[in-house]
């Protein structure tokens, strides 16, 4: 069926200007989500190795006892690390953060027990940048992480998935006669389009999922509260606590992890368990989560699913999030954090969703390039004069180079200063100032310079930035005398930085030779 050229007008306009509203947050959005899929191994590769002696899981009651008796505080929130999944290189840790959101930045502690039983405590440096990565994940780069900022990421997946809709509606003409058309040559902004669609329709699939699961990502809390009216169910924060409260004092003394762990193979026993997570042990309403996955159904979370026991009785409290034993309405709404966060099909799998996380990025980069070349003002024939270009023009493609550029340098960056300040000035988190700083001032970098000098610049400084990863691992290697751990790391840096340097190389010799009209030429400022 013949589509109407009115109607391919209308979703062409629909498509660009949604592309252009949403692109440059869904660019981020993307390339940290790429790194956020790795969160552990990133947390693993940044921390400097034997800090702790691992205490044995038959010892970790008397280690937890050393720290609530040293740390009473530590009471209100803890986990003992039953396997080494989560990048702790400890058997206990927990987290001191310096706000009431449950992602809220923090600073990070683990303790264990030396040769001669005295509790050792240190704080684990680097932590919280990989939890910093997924935050810019998921509020599209924003500088606060709360329910205001996770809401406009919901309409920016709308956007996004009218723009995916929009864009399928523009190529059903041509669909399959140029599907896999790349034609090159010297019309660069052709290639350019021919290269977008191919990508596009590709990966179409993947970015449905995204655009859908980003907004039950953004909204579930309000999604939760409709199915629990709906099922005439109290609301789930009251549901929640219940059967946690215990009449006067709780009970002097804990059960085991041992026990708990035993208990837990009990009620949930195709679940391996990861983690004993306590929380309010003093207080009235004690719980323990108890972590783990199970390869053969939907995780709730990335880290797996957990029950819920009552610490000193191991009295289930609840089983709602056990894989493989969810009811049907929350295995729905787990499938799509599984489906977002590629919480299931094991490293294959993440490695895909990092291929296709970073194609997405470039998807919003070249669609913003598509539309300042389509804005060109172009010298009228015979004419000599090079024309001006529209401001708006020049403001997009200086943001398009400042804000993609500044958050790939930014994250490298960060990554290469938490690993040797890890080692060489423990006690150091400047992560985050360090991300923006670099942010914001590539964004500055490309207006006062112009997008077409900002473009090289910046790519040679990002390639820098990506090369500082695999030589920060080097210099750690060389001054505690052996390489730790990490070589997926740094290799996949060094590829990286390759990358970026040939384009880099590339984008100087096109703009050298591009012609004088276009806003990416020397003099298109």
């Amino acid at each position: 069926m013949k589509v109407p050229s009115e109607i391919i007008r209308i979703y062409k306009s629909l498509h660009t200007w949604v592309g252009i509203i949403a692109g440059l947050g869904l660019f981020i959005a993307f390339y940290a989500g790429a790194f956020a899929v790795f969160k552990e191994p990133l947390r693993a590769w940044l921390q400097p190795p034997a800090q702790l002696r691992m205490v044995a899981l038959a010892d970790a009651g008397r280690l937890m006892d050393a720290v609530l008796s040293s740390k009473p505080g530590v009471a209100a929130g803890f986990t003992v690390h039953v396997t080494e999944q989560g990048g702790i290189p400890a058997r206990l840790s927990w987290q001191e953060r310096d706000g009431e959101e449950e992602h809220a930045a923090g600073r990070w502690f683990m303790a264990g027990l030396g040769e001669d039983g005295s509790l050792q405590i240190r704080q684990l440096h680097g932590a919280g940048l990989p939890d910093f990565i997924d935050t810019l994940h998921r509020v599209i780069g924003l500088p606060v992480d709360h329910d205001y900022a996770r809401w406009v990421m919901g309409v920016v997946a709308v956007l996004y998935a009218l723009a995916l809709i929009s864009g399928v509606v523009v190529l059903l003409p041509s669909l399959v006669k140029d599907f896999f058309l790349l034609r090159t040559g010297r019309n660069l902004k052709r290639m350019w389009l021919d290269a977008h669609n191919i990508v596009g329709i590709i990966s179409l699939p993947f970015h449905l999922v995204m655009a859908i699961t980003a907004v039950v990502f953004a909204y579930h809390d309000l999604f939760y509260v409709v199915q629990d009216q709906l099922s005439g169910k109290p609301p789930r924060p009251v549901r929640s606590m219940q059967h946690q409260a215990l009449p006067g004092h709780p009970p002097v003394k804990l059960l085991s992890p041992q026990q708990l762990l035993a208990r837990a193979q009990q009620l949930a026993p195709t679940m391996q368990v990861d983690a004993l997570q306590y929380q309010d042990i003093a207080g009235a309403r004690p719980l323990v989560r108890v972590w783990g996955h199970d390869s053969r159904a939907v995780m709730p979370r990335p880290r797996g699913g957990f029950l819920v026991l009552q610490p000193y009785t191991g009295k289930l409290v609840s089983k709602e999030m056990v894989p493989g034993a969810q009811s049907l309405s929350n295995t729905f709404i787990s499938s799509f954090f599984a489906l977002h966060m590629a919480s299931f099909g094991g490293v294959l799998l993440q490695w895909l969703y990092f291929l296709l996380a970073m194609a997405g990025a470039w998807l919003f980069y070249s669609g913003n390039l598509l539309w300042i070349e389509s804005r060109r003002v172009k010298a009228a024939r015979g004419d000599s004069r090079v024309p001006q270009q529209r401001r708006d023009v020049r403001c997009m493609a200086a943001l398009s180079v400042g804000i993609s550029l500044g958050c790939m340098s930014g994250i490298s960056l960060s990554l290469a200063a938490s690993k040797l300040l890890n080692h060489f000035a423990a006690g150091q988190e400047w992560h985050l100032p360090l991300y923006y700083a670099v942010f914001l001032l590539s964004i500055a970098w490309a207006f006062l310079r112009g997008a077409a000098w900002a473009s090289r610049d910046l790519l040679w400084f990002c390639t820098l930035a990506t090369l500082a990863l695999p030589l920060s691992s080097l210099l750690v290697a060389v001054a505690q005398g052996g390489y730790a751990t990490g070589w997926a790391v740094d290799v996949t840096a060094l590829l990286a930085s390759g990358l970026l340097a040939w384009q880099a190389a590339f984008v100087g010799r096109r703009l050298s030779a591009g012609g004088a009209d276009s806003v990416w030429h020397m003099a298109g400022r």
